[in-house]
This record gives structure tokens, sequence and C-alpha cells, in this order.
């Protein structure tokens, strides 16, 4: 879960990038896995200046071999939010991101547009916005993030026995650990949205903060974050580490479930190591949601430090060492969530969307790199640097 909250998928506290979360970066226990290396900072971002800013897009590498058209769907989000907002409203902490008046006249000019098309898409965003550098070029951490998908069952069978809870009432006892949840503490107490038929399945779902899941009557439903047990977060990642398993830098979630599966008899006391319990909520609509119940669009939606990042801005993203062709991404991505472990001036969780691939990709991601802003072309801050 690129740590997130709120809504669903989104600003979940106990939501951490998929690799922070399994002791990817050998976290401590009991605290929500940090940021490493050069990014974790909580200063104020550097106000953009003239050398900071530029009208040529052709800087950006990669830009004209992107498809922009695959992130339209998630700018009109912000366009939504934008529209139901005050005059004036300000995106976010980077005066350069422009205020919702600001934002108005592009939100007109992407609902006009002619068609979807790469080329149109790509001139809209080089007529509505410039780049903006941010943080001096400095480099950062990247992981990835996706939904997941179970199999389930609206009532218990030999095979489907593995519960999917609410979030319990609060007493002055407190909500039981993880050990005590699976050992029954919760059970015959109506709490039991569904039931499910892994429990490994399960926890990579609390690990995520939502999902979707087919049911055996062929329908599909999505679960999002509803709240959680006030016990600490302990990174099962890190005791593989411990034990001699792996190294930090071997570990994967597809390892980590690798063992998992391959130890059954190890399997349920490890995850109890983890004492943090996550309890969901049956969701309306399919689709992960993030920050400001945006709906997330694989592999264009970034989970960013909301505090360094507006919300809703498009960003140029620039990674190497990526799961990708060549160890390359070079995309336009939109800042549309965030994360308990994204923290600092340069710091991303990427949404890969949900199914085989998506795992794959978001579990072994752990890239470096870099992202540019695009700010409303027309905004007074832009305007007033110009002069």
């Amino acid at each position: 879960m690129a740590a997130a909250v709120g809504s669903v998928m989104a600003r979940v506290p106990t939501r951490v990038s998929t690799l922070l979360a399994f002791g990817l970066l050998a976290a401590c226990a009991g605290t929500t896995p940090p940021a490493t290396g050069p990014v974790a900072t909580n200063t104020a971002p550097p106000r953009p200046g003239l050398e900071t800013v530029s009208t040529d897009f052709r800087a950006l590498p990669g830009w004209s071999d992107d498809d922009h058209a695959q992130a339209l769907p998630a700018l009109q989000r912000t366009c939504r939010w934008v529209e139901a907002q005050p005059s004036d409203r300000p995106l976010g902490p980077n005066p350069a991101a422009g205020t919702t008046a600001d934002w108005r006249p592009i939100c007109a000019a992407l609902r006009a547009l002619p068609d979807s098309g790469p080329e149109t898409a790509r001139r809209f965003f080089e007529d509505n916005f410039t780049p903006v550098s941010l943080s001096a070029g400095q480099e950062g951490l990247f992981t990835g993030y996706y939904e997941v998908e179970l199999r389930g069952s609206w009532t218990r069978t030999d095979r489907y026995n593995v519960p999917i809870y609410r979030t319990p009432k609060r007493s002055k006892r407190g909500v039981p650990s993880r050990a005590k949840i699976v050992d029954g503490a919760l059970k015959g107490k109506g709490l039991e949205i569904l039931w499910v038929d892994d429990p490994i399945d399960a926890f990579f779902l609390e690990i995520q903060g939502s999902g979707r899941v087919r049911m055996t009557d062929g329908s599909v439903v999505a679960l999002g974050y509803a709240g959680q047990n006030g016990h600490g977060y302990f990174p099962i990642g890190k005791h593989l580490i411990d034990i001699g398993f792996c190294t930090a830098e071997q570990v994967t979630m597809p390892l980590i479930r690798r063992w998992l599966n391959e130890h059954p008899a190890e399997a349920k006391r490890v995850m109890n190591l983890n004492a943090s319990y996550v309890f969901f909520q049956l969701r309306p609509n399919i689709g992960a949601r993030g920050a400001r119940n945006m709906e997330l669009t694989g592999g264009r939606s970034l989970a960013v430090d909301a505090s360094h990042i507006p919300l809703g801005v498009p960003l140029w993203l620039e990674l190497r060492d990526a799961p990708a062709p060549n160890g390359e991404i070079k995309r336009l991505v939109v800042a549309q969530d965030t994360g308990g472990a994204i923290k600092g001036p340069v710091r991303g969780d990427l949404f890969w969307g949900h199914g085989t691939e998506a795992e794959e990709g978001a579990g072994v991601m752990k890239a470096r790199g870099r992202y540019t802003m695009l700010a409303p072309r027309n905004a007074s801050f832009l305007m007033a640097q110009r002069r």
C-alpha cells in the first residue's frame, strides 16, 4: 500500500509501498518503514525561480516518445476536484502549481479536446503547462504498489475459510493483535464481510490497503481500507533478512510470497510478527482509489509526499533501474496518492494497476530517479517570475 490513507487505498496510515512493507530497507520493528537515502527531509521545497522554469518540453528526456493520452484520465480526475473547490484555492505547497482559478481554463480546454489521440494530448500539455524542475534535480527512491485480486465467497466453506473483517467497535481493552484475531478473537461477532481462500493473499491485501475479490457467484467486489487495530507495524521482510534467508538487496515481494508458500508450518507465525491488522469495507465501485477519493490509473498514478508535491499535478517521471524495458521509465504521471512511507521532496510510489503483471512489477520495483512538475503556464506565480 504506497503507505496510503483517507479513502480506500489512499491515505491508509498502514499502507506502505510494497517493498518497504516487507522490509526491503530493513525498517525497524514497530514503526512505519521510513524512506532512506538523501530524500528523507521535512524541509520546505525550494521556491522555483527563473532558472528552474522552462517552456521547452524537448528538455525532458523521452518526452516525444510517450503516449500522453494515457495520462488524460488521471488529469480529468484532478479537474473534477478543481471544479468542486472554491476559486483561488492553492493546489498545494508549491506556489508554481497555481490555484483552482489557474486550473479552470485548463480543465475547460481538456473538456473541449476534439479527440483523445496521443498527438492531441501532447499538444494539450505543451500548450497549457510549463516544466518546473523540483529540488534542483535531486534524485530519490521510487517503489511500486498495485491492487490485489483475491478469490472469495459470501459464505464460509472448507475452501473459503479466511475472513475479511469490517472494523470492530473499540473497547477499553482495545482491539486484539493480529495473532489473536487470526486465532478467532473476532469470530462470531458478525464482522465478517466475506471469506477468501488464502491467508497469504489476505495478508497482502492488508499491505496494499485495497483490492478486488472474484466471488464464487461470478461477481467482482471492491474492498477498501476501513481501519486498523492500533498495534505496531512490523515488516516481515526484516525477519527473513535476520534469519539469513536473503539480504536487504535481494528481498522482494515475490520472494517473500514464495517463502511463505514454501514454509506453510511457519508462515502463520511469521505473518503474526506483524501485530498490525487492517479492517476493510465494501466499496461501490471497482478500482483503486487514492487521495481525495481519486480513481487511480495503472501506470499513470503516482503516490507522493503532499507536503512537497501538490496533489493533482502532472509530473514527468524519469527512472532508471526499474522493472521495464532497458530498466527505464520515462512517462507522464499524475500525483494522485500519498503514503506513510512516501516522505521527502523526491520520493514516489508508482501504481501499477491490478493483475499478475502489476503484482510482479510493483513487487520488485526499487528505482532511482526524479520528476519534473508541469505547472499551469499562466499561473499567477509563474507570470510574476517572468516579469
